[in-house]
């Protein structure tokens, strides 16, 4: 088959979080199957061009109509670790790509609106007729609607869209300027429910919902995410456009890039290990808190990896932070704020804790630093409020690193609890799991894997090594997406 990705992020050249590594990681395993994948993207300024090799201009006169007239782009190519991508620069007063940043100007939803246009404008024109278009979150929403509505009547009548969504809370919204922009007009159409109206705000057409509803196959990233957003809080409004399409809506968990995370070739940290030298992994615990400045000690190390927002629990990641030191660990978090009141909320605890040598706060990302966290960490606390996938819960398993979560989403899908899972037997089960979101269900879950931990070292050792023995891979996943991919391609 011909593949072909679209979206706003492809790890490590354009990588603002998990739909970077996730449109790689699946590209790279779609291909090593024997499918034919490329990928689109947008050729921002401040993306990394030092993972790109032999980036040349591969169609020089790419004019894409907008508003009245058309806008010139080029269309460069490069292959990014053996991925072949297509970054399409276009020259325009708007430099909508020429802005520093990937996301969060005032013009987004325009500026990916283009990109979308721009993108299946490149498939026309270049020729390019792949069996599946997959396209990526509320950025390429608009991608199946211009695809139906518009180029299957200039020559694309035979592609078929899936439509993944890696996090339904942001959706994509703009007034009708976007449909006069794209050449979509028919504003009173679009605007009818059953089409692109946002189910809450009337004057506003929701992209995410164009996709949905026009894709020939949409997949979020879980199981049970897929489940959350239908009938829970999680679809953020969406659940009932997702209940009338659910014949065409299904979860695939993401998988791990085992080139990137394999602790028995990780360049990153102090010592390789494997599942037979487990006790190996010490060795890295002893390099990290040399690394930190920690106390040497024969403490467990729990840890937290991830972004500092509402998303992730950050509530109760501070509440993990203090009751770690109260039952006799230490505590290593990595992670940077997205909102100013809880980056400034987190530095106050940095200067407040800098004299303990038992915890350390790193309020950035360092992706070399979260390798030896990873390996060095006896525990990963994950307490997300919502979690459509996760990739630390996975990573850390791959480490050896017994992970305690929220019961949410992706979490919930691969982390099975030790002490009351039903499904599993004993000897399949991997971590600590718990369900509200206070920090009385946290405690509880820090608790029993912190007490199985001083009092039974021998079946801690055991459970962390369960998780190591699961394959969570691109493998499986890559193979649930290759036969979704041929059974819309014959729709």
């Amino acid at each position: 088959m011909y593949i072909v990705q679209i979206a706003s992020e492809c790890a490590p050249v354009i990588k603002a979080g998990g739909l970077g590594d996730v449109v790689y990681g699946l590209s790279r395993e779609v291909s090593a199957q024997g499918h034919c994948v490329e990928l689109i993207l947008p050729k921002y300024n401040n993306m990394r061009y030092d993972h790109i090799w032999g980036l040349h201009d591969a169609y020089r006169d790419l004019w894409v109509p907008w508003y009245g007239g058309r806008v010139h782009c080029s269309v460069f190519c490069g292959w990014v670790h053996g991925q072949l991508c297509f970054f399409i620069e276009p020259h325009s007063n708007d430099f909508f790509f020429d802005r520093g940043v990937y996301y969060g100007c005032d013009d987004d939803p325009m500026r990916f609106a283009f990109f979308s246009k721009a993108a299946l404008e490149f498939l026309l024109q270049s020729n390019k007729r792949p069996d599946v278009i997959h396209c990526h979150d509320w950025q390429t929403g608009l991608i199946p609607v211009l695809l139906y509505e518009m180029f299957q009547y200039q020559g694309m009548d035979t592609q078929r869209v899936l439509y993944t969504i890696h996090n339904f809370k942001h959706q994509g919204f703009a007034g009708p300027e976007v449909l006069w922009a794209t050449g979509l007009n028919r504003e009173a159409y679009y605007f009818q429910y059953e089409q692109l109206r946002d189910n809450f705000n009337p004057f506003s057409l929701n992209f995410m919902k164009g996709g949905i509803v026009y894709a020939n196959h949409i997949n979020t990233v879980a199981p049970h995410h897929a489940w959350e957003a239908m009938y829970g809080d999680c679809g953020f409004g969406l659940g009932g456009t997702l209940h009338s399409k659910s014949f065409k809506f299904s979860g695939i968990l993401n998988g791990v890039d085992y080139t990137i995370w394999n602790p028995e070739e990780d360049t990153h940290i102090a010592h390789p290990y494997s599942l037979t030298t487990f006790e190996d992994k010490v060795l890295n615990k002893k390099a990290l808190r040399e690394k930190l400045g920690l106390r040497p000690c024969d403490k467990p190390m729990i840890a937290f990896i991830g972004r500092l927002d509402d998303q992730k629990g950050v509530d109760l990641v501070h509440h993990a932070m203090y009751y770690s030191l109260n039952r006799g660990a230490q505590f290593v978090l990595l992670g940077s704020a997205t909102d100013s009141t809880i980056n400034d909320w987190f530095w106050h605890e940095k200067r407040h804790l800098t004299d303990n040598p038992d915890i350390h706060l790193e309020l950035t990302f360092n992706e070399e630093l979260a390798h030896l966290i990873y390996a060095g960490a006896d525990m990963m606390v994950v307490p997300s409020k919502f979690e459509p996938c996760g990739l630390t819960q996975l990573i850390s398993m791959r480490y050896g690193t017994v992970p305690i979560v929220r019961g949410v989403g992706g979490l919930v899908s691969t982390v099975f609890d030790w002490d009351y899972d039903t499904f599993h037997p004993q000897e399949e089960r991997t971590g600590f799991v718990f369900y509200e979101s206070d920090n009385y269900a946290l405690e509880s879950g820090m608790n029993r894997a912190l007490d199985l931990y001083y009092d039974e070292p021998k079946f801690f050792q055991q459970l962390a090594q369960q998780g190591m023995q699961y394959d969570h891979s691109w493998k499986k996943s890559g193979q649930e997406y290759i036969k979704m991919y041929d059974y819309i391609r014959h729709k």
